[in-house]
């Protein structure tokens, strides 16, 4: 008999107020935490495939080498061993610039020659 009182009574009404404000707070949180920090990571490595040059030592799903050739979707990867692959270039982890010849080494190397 207690029991069917218990189950019989009515919840207390939520304010619609409520609703809207953990919505957004949740919202916010989604923006904050997941989707911006996404979209700067996506930017910087867009950023990173665009700067892309002939020379450069990129490191593509693992795989070590020196880009050759630089297509519109695609670029040609050397590896150590005089191998070449042809890779995406959404498969770039990440790009060592070439370093460019400092004046000394530019004087060293042309003495030697």
């Amino acid at each position: 008999m207690y029991i069917g009182l218990i189950l019989a009574q009515e919840a207390p009404e939520q304010n619609p107020y409520q609703t809207l404000i953990f919505l957004a707070i949740a919202a916010a949180f989604f923006y904050l935490i997941l989707w911006r920090p996404e979209q700067k990571r996506r930017k910087k490595m867009n950023d990173m495939r665009a700067s892309l040059k002939e020379g450069d030592k990129v490191t593509a799903m693992g795989v070590l080498g020196t880009v050759e050739t630089i297509h519109a979707e695609t670029f040609i990867l050397k590896n150590v061993d005089g191998s070449k692959l042809e890779m995406m270039k959404g498969a770039i982890t990440e790009v060592h610039q070439a370093k460019e010849p400092t004046p000394a080494e530019e004087d060293k190397s042309s003495e030697g020659a």
